[in-house]
């Protein structure tokens, strides 16, 4: 009886197989992130529109994509991952097919938010359920699984160029929905089996041994949580969606400000790994407020440092000081915060990093455009790094042991 619960619960080989299915879920299923940015070109050639209204659709992706994690977030703390998987392959399916033969720019966004919120589930709500898996990698395991959105992002800008070229934009995403489905059941299938830890939970059961205790409310912490996520976000957003322009304007070129942000995915996909090894041994907590201490110090070299071989240096040190941040709320979530309300607590803090994304974008162009300089828009990133490392400290100074330690 012991010999089968070792196999089959917490910290089990079979938690382990289960990370290597999420991972695998993950890189398939984030596709969607990433395709409307590898089409956008020829989809504005297409229905030959301006640059703001061919960006609409990302837009629209990144709104599917917040709804989804906390939506789906909540599904998943009733019904397990198995249902919210299923149903996001059918929805990529449909969003991929029919954003294939949109005959509108408008419907084409409209279908990119379907995309969007097809690809939520395979970050949010799969961490959130993957964590109740471990307890002492659970650092590690998220971490693990998260780091399939940047290998998405690695992976399948050059596998959409097999048919890109030759069989144009409207094929490649016909063929990337068929794909998705006939994949992300199969692998579904294998995760229905709930975690020992919500049927626990679903029996009323104690807090779990080694939960961590604050002195804030949950609604309170949660809050916080929230704030932290866009603060950090606002940041983060400066490089990420801005390097390129930022290489052309010093006269670099877009293909080297590409391979500027090629580096930082390297980097953030190292860092994840990384930060979750180092969260088993000092908490989410600490992790985050050590890498946003990083990511400011990286923003802050990214100032003097403005030359082309500085410029590939500090972009690999800022992926390796962000990659580990996002991961790290969930973390904090599982160890603050009720075990049977992970998914719709860490799909609400992962909503706030993309407002933060969203909002740093915006942000860094429009000071941009007010003073034809990014100088300004790399100060307004600090302030809001600065902002999270407030809050972290804060929260890390209200803190107090365990409950017990960890097995």
């Amino acid at each position: 009886m012991m010999n089968a619960t070792l196999n089959s619960g917490i910290d089990s080989r079979y938690a382990w197989i289960r990370l290597v299915i999420s991972v695998l879920i993950a890189t398939i299923g984030s596709v969607g992130m990433w395709s409307v940015v590898v089409v956008l070109p020829a989809v504005q050639a297409e229905f030959a529109v301006d640059r703001s209204v061919a960006s609409l659709p990302y837009t629209m992706t990144m709104v599917g994509f917040a709804v989804g994690n906390v939506w789906l977030g909540r599904i998943v703390d009733r019904a397990g991952i198995f249902l919210p998987l299923a149903g996001v392959a059918v929805a990529l399916l449909v969003g991929y097919v029919g954003a294939a033969m949109a005959p509108s720019i408008w419907l084409f966004a409209l279908l990119q938010a379907v995309i969007g919120f097809g690809a939520s589930a395979t970050f949010g709500p799969l961490i959130a359920d993957l964590s109740h898996w471990f307890r002492k990698r659970r650092g590690v395991a998220v971490a693990a699984a998260a780091s399939g959105n940047y290998l998405a992002g690695a992976i399948w800008p050059l596998a959409m160029q097999l048919t890109l070229a030759d069989e144009g934009w409207r094929f490649t995403y016909a063929a990337i929905g068929i794909f998705c489905i006939v994949t992300m059941v199969p692998l579904a299938l294998l995760l229905r089996r709930r975690a020992p830890t919500m049927i626990a939970a679903s029996d009323g059961a104690q807090k779990p041994a080694g939960q961590r205790s604050v002195d804030l409310s949950p609604r309170a912490l949660q809050w916080l949580l929230a704030i932290a996520g866009v603060g950090c976000c606002v940041a983060m957003a400066m490089p990420q969606v801005h390097i390129v322009a930022y290489c052309v304007d010093l006269g670099f070129g877009v293909a080297r400000g590409a391979e500027m942000l090629s580096l930082m995915l390297v980097g953030g996909i190292v860092s994840r790994l990384a930060s979750g090894f180092l969260a088993d041994y000092i908490g989410g907590v600490k992790t985050l407020l050590i890498g946003t201490v990083l990511q400011c110090l990286a923003l802050l070299a990214y100032i003097p440092f403005d030359g082309l071989a500085s410029l590939y240096i500090v972009s690999l040190v800022f992926g390796l000081s962000q990659g580990g941040i996002v991961p790290s709320y969930a973390i904090i979530v599982r160890e603050y915060l009720p075990a049977h309300e992970a998914g719709q607590r860490v799909g609400i803090v992962i909503m706030a990093t993309i407002v933060g994304m969203a909002l740093g974008g915006w942000l860094s162009g429009w000071i941009y455009d007010l003073t034809g300089s990014y100088a300004a828009a790399f100060w307004n990133g600090i302030a809001w790094n600065v902002l999270n490392i407030a809050i972290m400290l804060f929260i890390l100074m209200r803190g107090r042991a365990p409950a017990a330690l960890r097995a």
